[in-house]
């Protein structure tokens, strides 16, 4: 098992990472009867999608000796209905002014858009991820 999900009630649940003990508490929206006082489900869906590139940037980064410590993503997520699910996911990548050159922007930005997380998603939700250097 990787973990485990219990209902709180109020619409709350704590997700625990078995291997680490990490707890994670989510709440539903406020377009969707919550009171949206922690990530919501879909929330964390498109939070992984940015994390997880991310993760992968830092493994390339790694690998060909790059520094991109401080970089940060800024997630938006477009819910659509009917049935009510994410649409589309834009993530806006901020790098530190490191002079990367063409090569290694290139570098990073496909480790980005090969994340298990995007392949995962790839059918149903649109993924823009933009990179700011």
């Amino acid at each position: 098992m990787t973990s485990t999900v219990t209902y709180l009630g109020e619409l709350r649940t704590e997700a625990t990472h078995l291997h680490s003990g990490t707890k994670i508490i989510t709440d539903a929206p406020l377009d969707n009867q919550g009171k949206a006082e922690a990530f919501s489900p879909t929330d964390l869906c498109a939070t992984s999608l940015a994390s997880c590139a991310m993760t992968l940037m830092g493994i390339s980064a790694r690998n060909h000796d790059l520094d991109m410590t401080g970089a940060h993503a800024e997630v938006t997520k477009v819910m659509a209905a009917d049935p009510r699910r994410i649409a589309k996911v834009i993530i806006k990548f901020v790098m530190p002014p490191n002079g990367y050159s063409d090569t290694q922007k290139v570098i990073l930005e496909k480790a980005a858009l090969t994340c298990p997380v995007s392949f995962s998603l790839e059918e149903g939700v649109e993924q823009v991820m933009d990179f700011e250097w």
